[in-house]
């Protein structure tokens, strides 16, 4: 079944204006802070080290983050987030228009009280550019509205970077600087007039002022959430760890080790956004449109090869003592490993950040997402403080190279993303499960639209394969909780999937009351907990492609717990190598076209044993 593209979003009122919002907030940043920056190294006349200057203001930007993202979080709950936004963008035009007078008097005092007003302003609206989404987007749309705002900062952040270099150039830089800075501010403010209302979550929330306290208590907060939520936190706040070192060191290393200009650096920054907006855009299409999680193992296996390739593939690239504009770096084929290196860490660094943020505001409840992600971003400015010290302490004392820093970050990315997997073994469950439905299989779906995305239901299929579960866990959104052969619950590495996702073994009557019992009472818990239940009613795999009787265990979980029952029928898995076909084969039915099909709920008084059976079967047809 085809779905409409995440671009048609793009098209929406209820995304459009905030994406345009947002996107102009991330370039007008760079703008004035790049601007600045510049201004500071080629433009103002400043007594002492210009370099510590430089890095005043990225102290300056950062430390709102840590001093006001609690009371961000909570003005997130308490207040409508689209009159917050307006109010966060009229405050933006009078922040320009600070920075713009210090522009036009060359007054550096106010340019950096201008920069850290804009810090404020950012961490103002972190926790409301995250939060609003789910309130905006429906749950299929939520990775793909993600993948789209990350796309846009990255590709804003790198305009932004671009555009402030040409209008530095220019000799009267003050003015044409000053207007762009007030221009964009102003642009953002009446898009954020078109968002539509966004109700407050908690609008009798009293307010903590103190800052210290109530960041504590933001943390906490976070952190206390269950541990695959706060685990993303701390997932989310390592990638800007790994980026912060990445972006940190690109001018120094297109100077230093390929011998380029200011014009390579900028080659090397498009070439890494790009990136981002590739791998942000494509998690949509690989994650079948649902918060897929397991999409993260995929993208910290990336981030850590390319990391690798980018360290083994430094150097080789001729010396030049007035520097390779961008257009000869490009004519060396090194240049070009480099290049795709950096590529690699873009995409994937999209394929790991866009599930997390999804994950974090699909799982937060409303009366704290926005507080929750307050924290996130408590965390990832502390996370890159301590990045730029990691980095000193390499590159200064430990006396590094560059690409051995990045090395070293690589090693780390793997320590700790193991850690992460570990501590929340659903991120390697989902990666198994993606893994197998994107390389064996080519798993399609009909009408998973008549599983209900809340409440309680009861799925029953056929049984063809030992995968049977991983690929219908694979294609549906919501968990669900099978119930299958203790045997076939014990298979070696199978098993570690089957416990992680609260799989319910079951043997039968004669073989161990014991399991059996305990079976059912699990089914009936899950059942009034309001989960998804699945089950496979032949109780053995089929032997000849064909659908085995019903059995009753069936009615009496009916009877225990009474809910819809949704019939799905799986196509095409018998001969491939999960299959009990005497014929089959490793590379047999490979890459083969398999579809999971549902049928129309089933009201429980008529839910027998051998009218579901027909059903599945009609849904089967012909094709085993």
């Amino acid at each position: 079944m085809s779905h409409p593209s995440q671009f048609t979003l793009l098209r929406t009122r209820r995304f459009l204006p905030f994406f345009i919002t947002q996107s102009l907030g991330a370039f007008n940043d760079n703008i004035f802070k790049q601007s600045l920056i510049l201004a500071i190294l080629y433009k103002l006349t400043i007594e002492g080290d210009r370099s510590i200057w430089v890095n005043l203001c990225a102290l300056l930007f950062i430390l709102p983050f840590f001093l006001f993202s609690a009371l961000a979080g909570q003005f997130g709950e308490k207040f409508a987030k689209d009159a917050l936004i307006r109010l966060i963008k009229l405050g933006e035009i009078a922040i320009m228009a600070v920075g713009a007078v210090g522009f036009l008097f060359d007054h550096l005092s106010l340019m950096l009280v201008a920069l850290f007003a804009m810090g404020t302003h950012s961490a103002l609206f972190g926790p409301v550019k995250y939060s609003i989404l789910p309130q905006a987007l429906r749950e299929e749309e939520l990775v793909g509205g993600n993948g789209l705002v990350e796309m846009g900062t990255f590709l804003a952040i790198l305009a932004g970077t671009i555009g402030a270099g040409i209008m530095m150039s220019s000799a009267h830089y003050a003015p044409v600087v000053s207007t762009a800075i007030i221009g964009v501010a102003v642009l953002g403010y009446l898009a954020s007039r078109s968002i539509p209302r966004a109700a407050a979550a908690s609008p009798q929330m009293r307010l903590n002022w103190n800052i210290f306290s109530q960041s504590w208590a933001t943390l906490k907060l976070g952190l206390g959430q269950t541990p695959a939520v706060s685990r993303s936190i701390v997932g989310n706040s390592w990638f800007w760890f790994v980026g912060a070192i990445y972006l940190t060191q690109i001018p120094a290393y297109a100077k230093e080790w390929m011998h380029g200009d200011e014009t390579v650096v900028t080659l090397i920054l498009t070439v890494f956004s790009v990136g981002i907006a590739l791998g942000s855009m494509l998690c949509e299409k690989l994650s079948g449109r649902k918060v897929e999680i397991g999409l993260v193992p995929f993208g910290s296996f990336g981030l850590t090869v390319f990391g690798l390739l980018l360290w083994w593939h430094s150097g080789g690239i001729p010396d030049s003592v007035e520097g390779h504009g961008w257009l000869e770096v490009l004519g060396f084929g090194h240049a070009w490993l480099v290049l795709i290196d950096i590529l690699g860490l873009g995409v994937f660094g999209g394929f790991y950040i866009v599930p997390l943020y999804a994950l974090i505001q699909s799982r937060t409840v409303e009366n704290e997402r926005a507080r929750v992600i307050a924290a996130n971003n408590i965390l990832n400015a502390l996370f890159m403080v301590v990045s730029a010290i990691v980095s000193i302490v390499l590159l200064s004392l430990a006396k590094l190279s560059i690409p051995q820093l990045f090395l070293v970050v690589s090693l780390l990315n793997i320590g700790v993303n193991a850690y992460i997997f570990k501590i929340v073994p659903e991120f390697s469950m989902r990666f198994m499960i993606w893994l197998l439905s994107h390389s064996m299989y080519r798993v399609e779906h009909r009408n998973l639209e008549a599983i209900p995305d809340e409440g309680a239901a009861l799925l029953v299929c056929n049984h063809v394969s030992f995968v049977d579960a991983l690929l219908i866990g694979g294609a549906v959104r919501r968990p669900i909780r099978f119930v299958m052969y203790y045997k076939i619950y014990n298979l070696p590495v199978l098993n570690f999937i089957f416990r992680t996702a609260g799989t319910i073994p079951i043997a039968g009557r004669q073989e161990d009351i014991h399991i059996y019992e305990k079976a059912f009472k699990r089914i009936a818990q899950y059942l009034k907990d309001g989960e998804l239940v699945c089950i496979f009613p032949e109780g053995k795999l089929t032997g000849d492609g064909e659908i085995n009787e019903f059995k009753s265990g069936l009615t009496r979980i009916l009877q225990e717990t009474p809910v819809p029952v949704i019939p799905l029928a799986l196509q095409g898995l018998w001969g491939s190598f999960f299959s009990r076909d005497p014929a089959k084969g490793l590379f047999r039915r490979f890459w083969s076209r398999v579809t999971l099909v549902a049928g129309s709920a089933v009201a429980v008084e008529v839910a027998e044993p051998a009218k579901l059976q027909a059903l599945v079967g009609e849904l089967r047809g012909t094709v085993r």
